[in-house]
């Protein structure tokens, strides 16, 4: 039987920086349009032809085959290809070379905003897709209460989906697609806007569907989903693929390299996103004293000193910490907005301490920190995910607990007493 998805050498180069502009004589119009031809021509024949500093690839040569009903989860950090790879399976972009092969209706979810039209309301969108999808209004009927009943939006299906919360919006979104019988269901990480029930509820869907035959691509930073609804993983590093095979060992192999690459302060090559205006340059622990730690203790305040470095002056940005564990589960945050400290960056460097007090996370395990800053309106202007990591550890006050991850992540007081 073949693949529902193959893909042969699948690349995507994008070109960066402003086109020149101005007003051009007939000559220099002509002559303008000779190059750009010649040059389309000369990527067709040569893949890097064009290849200079306005321009990256960002996926190449990934070749892959997935079998009708597997689910295959993808892994990488932030700017390693995953959304353009994704991109390009549902067709909203074309590969700058190489070949895919899709076999089946595909439904896809990948960003927030995408799929719907918004001037549309909920009942209206849900029909627009179901048509897009290529089933007949009676395929839709049967399946709209269902739809309906697990996005949770019922009050609101006559409103145009422009005034919708995201929740909502992915809600529905992502009922449409689960709902609708895709036979190849892409789904990139737009699920992390929902709560922790509509998560289980649409990871619970996604296990289903994989049952019933149908053929899933997933796209998570929390590598305990991907095992539990996958049978392989693919792992992109930087627009390559540097793995795939059982979802296990990949999604092992995948935390194993973060933690090799965040055991340093040295934050200056780490992957990251933003526009670049202020740059994390350093980031580590430290105690109450401002001396260096190597590991975090149970209990202690978590404290975090981190460099800035910034190309102008840049008033009133945010910074956040976010505190995970290496499967990518979030435990706690600390947010200068959040508490009403005011930050402003000036050109240079600066240094910013946040100090998360008593964090009783448990012992015998390990922590990431991420770290972003962002400008008062949401403009991130650096985000570094996974930028260190520690392992925790107790001391004599810790010697009764258990390090098992089955008692979970955080160690919190409790007391008993007998009522009865």
């Amino acid at each position: 039987m073949k693949p529902a998805i193959r893909a042969e050498n699948l690349s995507k180069r994008y070109r960066i920086g402003a086109n020149p502009t101005g007003d051009l004589n007939l000559t220099e119009s002509v002559k303008r349009i000779v190059r750009g031809t010649f040059s389309k021509v000369r990527s067709l024949v040569r893949a890097d032809a064009l290849e200079d500093e306005n321009s990256f690839w960002a996926v190449k040569d990934i070749s892959f085959e997935v079998p009708r009903g597997e689910a295959i989860g993808v892994i990488g950090r932030n700017g390693a290809g995953k959304s353009t790879l994704f991109k390009l399976l549902s067709r909203i972009t074309e590969p700058t070379h190489g070949r895919l092969e899709l076999r089946g209706r595909m439904g896809s979810l990948l960003e927030v905003g995408t799929g719907f039209h918004p001037e549309l309301s909920g009942r209206e969108n849900i029909y627009m897709n179901g048509s897009i999808l290529g089933m007949a209004r009676r395929e839709i009927n049967s399946k709209f209460e269902q739809i309906v009943e697990f996005s949770e939006v019922g009050k609101f299906l006559d409103t145009p989906v422009k005034r919708y919360s995201s929740g909502m919006y992915v809600r529905l979104a992502f009922a449409v697609v689960a709902h609708l019988e895709p036979e190849i269901l892409v789904i990139d990480e737009v699920l992390a806007v929902g709560d922790a029930s509509f998560q289980k509820r649409c990871i619970d869907r996604m296990i289903q569907l994989a049952q019933s035959g149908k053929t899933i691509l997933f796209v998570s930073h929390n590598m305990q989903q991907i095992p539990r609804l996958c049978q392989r993983a693919l792992m992109l590093e930087r627009g390559q693929m540097v793995e795939i095979g059982p979802a296990g060992a990949v999604t092992q192999s995948y935390m194993d390299r973060l933690l090799t690459d965040a055991r340093t302060s040295d934050l200056s090559n780490k992957s990251r996103s933003g526009d670049g205006r202020a740059r994390f340059s350093r980031a580590g622990l430290v105690d109450a004293d401002g001396r260096p730690l190597s590991v975090f203790t149970t209990g202690d305040d978590l404290i975090l000193r981190m460099d800035i470095d910034a190309k102008a002056t840049i008033p009133d940005v945010d910074v956040q910490v976010i505190v995970q564990n290496l499967y990518g589960t979030r435990v706690v945050t600390g947010w200068s907005r959040e508490v009403g400290f005011p930050i402003s960056l000036r050109e240079g460097t600066q240094t910013v301490e946040c100090r998360l007090k008593g964090v009783g996370l448990r012992p015998g395990h390990a922590i990431m920190l991420n770290l972003m800053v962002a400008t008062a309106n949401g403009t991130i202007l650096d985000s570094v995910d996974n930028a260190v990591v520690y392992d925790v550890v107790g001391d004599d006050r810790h010697r009764h607990l258990s390090t098992s991850a089955d008692q979970g992540i955080v160690v919190y007081d409790n007391e008993w007493r007998a009522v009865g």
